[in-house]
């Protein structure tokens, strides 16, 4: 059980460099492997596939944790087996829980405009706020890229973005005409100030000088959707759903929705096309003599 952490170690700093995961993913598989190892009391060497049934029966999980663990323990024990330290994966005849799909919660065009209009233009952080809504929603950016931008990767003369996604892959996006004027603004008339006289690439700022960080950023939003009267559990990503949904709701094609978002796989995407299908059933049963 001594060389448990030390082949833990090993396999994040490994994973992490041969796949690009964020930080998130990282701390999310060292929190499951040490409940894992806890549980199991022994050798992670030295489990079968049973231990593993035996695990997800002990802990009770939804099916969602489940597939997340299941996941984690099959790319571990695929890394043993690569480094010669197991024979086998146990995972390899244990097969993901079938799951609910959930719809995203989302907001309609007229709550997101809402939204947006809530930030008091006449401070610097009202700009601050109110140019960072509106590039989460004109491109549909998780929150990690919002708050990880520098100034290298906005051209506000060429109309783009550039950003680094999940697994370190690469993609430009254009920016809307709105979002790019508050950009200017922000960077005019509030970032000089949020910084302070120091020194940062990170393009939006605390109250510190800093880069916002994750959970301040957060409780920005939420903060917003309570004066704005949006009676929704929000979070930075339901604007990345918005954001989509429009889209395809608009006419935009499955595939073009796919890259902007950066999903590796379509059907990931497909999601926002199954929002579109209950929208439309609902308002044919509200609406139509015979619904």
């Amino acid at each position: 059980m001594k060389n448990n952490p030390i082949l833990v170690d090993k396999f994040l700093d490994h994973y992490w460099l041969s796949s690009g995961v964020s930080q998130n993913t990282l701390s999310a598989y060292r929190s499951d492997l040490k409940l894992f190892s806890r549980w199991l009391g022994g050798s992670l060497t030295k489990i079968s596939d049973k231990d593993i049934n035996a695990y997800f029966k002990h802990r009770n999980l939804n099916p969602a944790t489940q597939a997340r663990i299941l996941t984690c323990l099959r790319v571990f024990y695929q890394y043993l087996v690569t480094q010669k330290i197991m024979s086998n994966n146990p995972c390899e005849k244990l097969h993901h829980p079938k799951q609910i799909q959930k719809l995203p919660i989302f907001l309609n065009i007229q709550e997101v405009e809402q939204l947006l209009d809530t930030p008091d233009k006449k401070t610097i952080f009202g700009l601050r706020d109110r140019a960072m809504l509106e590039l989460l929603y004109s491109c549909g950016l998780r929150v990690s890229e919002l708050i990880n931008l520098s100034y290298h990767n906005i051209n506000l003369n060429e109309e783009y973005i550039r950003l680094h996604g999940k697994g370190n892959k690469e993609r430009m996006l254009p920016m809307g005409e709105v979002a790019i004027d508050y950009l200017g603004i922000y960077e005019n008339k509030s970032r000089p100030f949020l910084l302070k006289n120091g020194q940062t690439d990170a393009y939006f700022l605390s109250n510190r000088g800093a880069g916002m960080s994750r959970q301040n950023f957060f409780y920005i939003i939420k903060a917003y959707a309570i004066r704005a009267g949006i009676d929704k559990p929000l979070s930075p990503h339901t604007l990345r759903h918005a954001f989509a949904t429009h889209l395809i709701q608009s006419g935009a094609d499955l595939r073009s929705v796919q890259l902007m978002l950066g999903h590796s796989d379509i059907s990931t995407t497909q999601i926002y096309t199954h929002i579109q299908n209950t929208q439309l059933k609902s308002q044919h049963s509200k609406h139509h003599p015979r619904g």
